[in-house]
């Protein structure tokens, strides 16, 4: 015997209306949290010169490292 009727099972449209609200409402989820900020990162920007407006990056940068720079630009001759 089994567990659950036939009549209570999901199958057909019914299945994939479920599968379908899991989907979306994961994707709805992600949406504002992970998306968005991939493709509008402006407000975050502005965050950002908000946040380092006084800061000196080459006096904080540790163990006297380059500050980042394009790692494909060739290093200026030693002094």
């Amino acid at each position: 015997m089994s567990r659950f009727p036939v009549e209570k099972r999901l199958t057909g449209w019914r299945y994939v209306a479920l599968i379908s609200g899991l989907v979306g409402s994961i994707g709805l989820a992600m949406y504002p949290v992970i998306i968005k900020p991939m493709f509008d990162n402006t407000e975050y920007k502005e965050i950002q010169k908000i946040v380092r407006a006084g800061i000196n990056q080459e006096e904080i940068q540790p163990g006297n490292m380059r500050v980042w720079s394009d790692p494909f630009k060739p290093l200026p001759p030693p002094k």
